[in-house]
């Protein structure tokens, strides 16, 4: 049976702990090619990692993820990125959506539904997936 293909992840989260277990949590279905903790960090490793899919948090230091995502499709349309965040806010939810995010999902819901996010944003799938 043939193996799914493994998506190039950048991680992006204001806490190191949360990357850690996000990085666990990936590595048997993606490679993690680097976690940052804050807005500004994501934006340069973005362009040096230049990842197939970004992992972030909405709430983030220096540049918050939404603008940071703003940055990153305007700089690289082909990036998916996929939220992330403890924020289940419907607005919230709506502006990452339109800002070309591929998924939104709340942390609480992570284990079951954050790799086949990642899965479909890669395999480009152009329709966002609302999974909160």
């Amino acid at each position: 049976m043939p193996q799914k293909p493994r998506p190039r992840v950048l991680l992006a989260d204001d806490h190191a702990g949360i990357l850690a277990a996000l990085q666990r949590m990936l590595e048997p279905s993606c490679d993690v090619v680097g976690g940052v903790t804050d807005g500004s960090a994501l934006l340069e490793a973005a362009g040096r990692y230049q990842p197939d899919v970004i992992v972030l948090d909405v709430t983030m230091p220096e540049i918050d993820g939404l603008e940071a995502c703003r940055q990153i499709k305007l700089a690289a349309p082909h990036t998916r990125i996929v939220f992330l965040t403890a924020a289940d806010d419907a607005a919230v939810r709506e502006r990452a959506l339109s800002l070309g995010a591929s998924a939104f999902v709340v942390k609480y819901l992570a284990w079951e539904q954050l790799v086949p996010a990642i899965q479909r944003a890669y395999l480009g799938s152009d329709a966002p997936a609302e999974l909160a």
